[in-house]
């Protein structure tokens, strides 16, 4: 099987395309520039450098595969505006074929709510209130097996994004580590292997189609991660902040989604697909693991 994928050298991709080699797949990776594709290369995939907002190349390199995942995303304002661009080439390459397409997502859409599920009501923040309708495009074409994949926050292997920002909290006059908001809230968390393994079973399982939320099932509180990764960084503890103080530190947005009280157990992904995340838990990487200092 020949599996087009976006955002191959990001964290989530990065994940995906080398458990996708390691599993015998065929992966073309759509790539920005050269560089990113001497990276994709030295693993073993077929590099495709293209601008995935052309809508013609974009559709010839999507007809020549039997599936396709995206994961790439700017992560600023334009990031509906290459979702849509993406979703218009694929609705027209993979038409009339029922070819899988999963589309990557993620649980602040469903706002605060510490049992998420499928079913539940998407109660979208300002930061991803975008996402909704264009997901809802992918789900409703009855011309490829759409998949929308809602995962918690990734981390693993020393990366992510969100354990960068917790790990580079600042500081009290003492040293601890200040925390996003009361530290009270939850969080829906995935390690980025386990969450590449599950992309690789809704591939594999012609039956997997619809929404999935992905989460390990720990829901830490964000105080819980913050004490652990004050072991990580050799700080003596980490003590609450304000939800001022992280407006102040990350803009309001942005804030916003980081202070959701959260949590999801993944029945679905578990009952249907028999995904049985194996990784240790976040706070077990920031305590013992990969985060290490």
């Amino acid at each position: 099987m020949n599996v087009a994928l976006t955002g191959s050298t990001g964290f989530i991709g990065s994940h995906i395309l080398s458990d996708l080699l390691e599993h015998g797949y065929e992966v073309t990776a759509l790539v920005r520039d050269d560089n990113e594709a001497a990276r994709v290369a030295a693993i073993g995939a077929t590099p495709a450098v293209i601008d995935l907002y052309d809508r013609e190349g974009l559709e010839s390199k999507l007809s020549g595969a039997d599936g396709a995942i995206h994961t790439a995303s700017p992560g600023d304002a334009t990031s509906a505006n290459l979702d849509t661009a993406v979703v218009d080439a694929v609705s027209d390459a993979f038409a009339d074929t029922g070819k899988p397409y999963l589309q990557i997502s993620g649980d602040w859409i469903y706002g605060n709510n510490t049992a998420i599920t499928e079913e539940s009501p998407i109660k979208a923040p300002a930061m991803v209130s975008w996402k909704e309708p264009i997901e809802r495009r992918v789900l409703d074409d009855t011309g490829m097996r759409g998949v929308v994949i809602a995962a918690g926050t990734a981390y693993g292997d020393g990366g992510g994004g969100i354990p960068g920002i917790i790990l580079g909290s600042p500081r009290d006059e003492t040293g601890n580590l200040i925390m996003l908001g009361t530290g009270q809230q939850h969080w829906a968390t995935v390690h980025a292997a386990d969450l590449a393994d599950f992309f690789r079973r809704v591939l594999e399982d012609g039956s997997a189609h619809g929404r999935y939320v992905i989460g390990d099932g720990s829901n830490p509180t964000v105080a819980e991660i913050t004490d652990a990764a004050a072991v990580a960084v050799g700080a003596p503890g980490a003590v609450p902040g304000s939800d001022d103080e992280a407006k102040a530190r990350l803009g309001d947005a942005f804030a916003e989604v980081l202070l959701l009280d959260q949590g999801t157990d993944a029945a679905k992904a578990r009952a249907e697909l028999d995904w049985r995340p194996d990784h240790p838990s976040l706070v077990d990487e920031f305590r013992s693991g990969s985060y290490r200092s």
